[in-house]
């Protein structure tokens, strides 16, 4: 089983606001695949359980609010017995621009008290996790504050086009491969484009050399 874990904190209040985006990509994964969270909590959080990609996953919200979730994700791989190499953390940065992914295979939490939670829980970094960029304020705004405001205007737009491309890398790394979840959406929706926009080199036709006794 495959586990798909989004951060945020518990609560309307905190609905659609910018630390709550691993919540809101869960939701959109959850609902792209007619999955359904439970109303009963498990490991204080609530769940959902069903087949992506021909795989057994489950999506967790855990609802300790954000810098308590390790104990809710340990809970749930320990029960289900989920290995951290298939957990995967779905979580906000503020070092990024807004719409911006970054999908790494392990590493640390840049500072996230969430993440930081969660590898003292499981006592590994070496869980797969993606970034959603929310940006900075331009205004000299606690960090703190920002973070509980809602996307509102060109930033809900460039987030609603990073939820599609979360559920795009979480059901391609699904199939065993997140190097390749990693090439296709890690960067913002201009370096993807440019990636994506690269000409492929054209096929070099074969020397006489290289043709078989067949072919002569």
């Amino acid at each position: 089983m495959f586990l798909v874990v989004g951060l945020g904190n518990p609560g309307r209040e905190y609905t659609n606001t910018r630390h709550n985006i691993g919540f809101r990509c869960v939701d959109a994964l959850a609902a792209r695949h007619s999955l359904a969270f439970e109303d009963k909590k498990k490991s204080k959080s609530k769940i959902a359980l069903g087949s992506i990609q021909g795989q057994r996953v489950l999506l967790a919200k855990p609802q300790t609010y954000m810098n308590l979730s390790g104990g809710a994700v340990q809970g749930l791989a320990a029960f289900y017995q989920i290995a951290p190499l298939q957990i995967m953390v779905i979580f906000d940065d503020l070092d990024l621009p807004v719409g911006t992914l970054r999908i790494r295979p392990q590493g640390g939490s840049g500072g996230h008290k969430g993440v930081t939670d969660i590898i003292q829980r499981l006592g590994t970094q070496g869980f797969p996790r993606i970034r959603v960029g929310i940006g900075r304020p331009d205004s000299p705004m606690d960090p703190a504050s920002y973070v509980l405001r809602p996307f509102a205007g060109a930033d809900e737009a460039a987030i609603a086009g990073a939820v599609e491309r979360v559920i795009l890398a979480v059901e391609t790394w699904l199939t065993g491969d997140i190097d390749l979840a990693m090439n296709r959406y890690n960067g913002s929706p201009e370096e993807i484009a440019q990636r994506t926009a690269r000409p492929t080199a054209p096929a070099v036709p074969a020397s006489p050399a290289d043709k078989t006794d067949h072919d002569s």
